[in-house]
């Protein structure tokens, strides 16, 4: 069984992407990884290439500045670096995810358990979301705790709206846990970093009218809103990021939430409460149950 990775990107420095790391973090476990890279304002592209693994291949790419609608051009670009993958499996990873070293056994052993068993179409992992530093994690249900990020390819499985999940024939895909992890810092970035990233996020969405009324004059501790959950981080990060790991925000995101306790209402209190509960989590896929006699598999062994 051999994987093939893909990704896509534009503008990744100017808008604080780690997606060097994010590459770096799943090539190990590829043959190779396709890298659609936007027309962009900055030198993305040279510092894909300059990875120097003769496993990255790097396709240009225009995205529609025109297609403002559900964040569709995520899903058309993913879907056009899927459409360049080789291999039996994809690995999709977006450019602010990270895949940690410790699951590169549970995924060899999720894709050996999967491969003979044809109505298994995917791979799902376990997210850990890093909110306003390197060492702040959401612990809400509002925040997704598992996506699919590997896909068997050729089965006509496509990426669903803003690129999160798949379909196959318009249906939720049939996905096995693997019980790695994968790390997300979008929300890592730098406060001043962040505001850019937002308003530019916003663009697959809205127009400039409504991106201007409704992010134009904000601060980054507006956006920075979802802090009754938030918790700290015990964890090991990825090695390759390691050289970007600095504890710079925590004093930002500590003072948000130390403001946040202080003016939340009732409201507020039952919300975070209701949030934290670990029951009624949206998924976009539908995890496989295990054939009668087939003991759950614990790939973490």
């Amino acid at each position: 069984m051999k994987l093939s990775g893909c990704t896509i990107i534009k503008d990744g420095i100017k808008l604080g992407y780690p997606f060097v790391e994010s590459i770096k973090s799943v090539l190990p476990v590829c043959e190779e990884m396709i890298v659609c890279v936007g027309k962009s304002k900055d030198n993305t592209r040279k510092e894909i290439a300059d990875i120097g693994s003769p496993k990255i291949k790097i396709f240009d790419t225009e995205w529609n500045s025109e297609q403002r609608d559900g964040g569709m051009v995520l899903s058309e670009q993913t879907n056009l670096a899927l459409s360049k993958c080789n291999c039996e499996w994809i690995f999709y990873i977006q450019a602010d995810e990270l895949l940690h070293e410790e699951g590169f056994d549970k995924i060899r052993k999720a894709l050996e358990f999967a491969e003979p068993r044809s109505y298994i179409d995917g791979l799902f992992f376990d997210f850990v979301h890093f909110y306003g530093s390197y060492y702040t994690v959401q612990a809400g249900r509002n925040w997704y705790k598992h996506e699919v990020r590997v896909i068997r390819n050729n089965r006509g499985i496509k990426s669903h709206g803003d690129a999160q999940g798949f379909r196959k024939n318009g249906k939720k895909i049939k996905a096995l846990g693997t019980g790695a992890e994968i790390y997300h810092y979008g929300w890592a970035r730098p406060p001043d970093l962040m505001l850019d990233k937002i308003k530019s996020f916003h663009r697959f969405w809205h127009d400039d009218v409504w991106i201007e009324k409704n992010c134009g004059n904000k601060t980054a501790k507006e956006f920075f809103s979802d802090l009754g959950n938030l918790k700290d981080f015990k964890g090991t990060h990825p090695l390759v990021i390691k050289e970007k790991l600095n504890h710079d925000n925590e004093a930002f995101i500590k003072a948000c939430k130390v403001e946040y306790l202080k003016q939340r209402g009732v409201s507020d209190r039952i919300r975070d409460f209701f949030r934290g509960l670990p029951v009624g989590e949206h998924k976009n896929f539908k995890p496989v149950a295990h054939p009668r006699g087939v003991k759950q598999v614990d790939f973490s062994r």
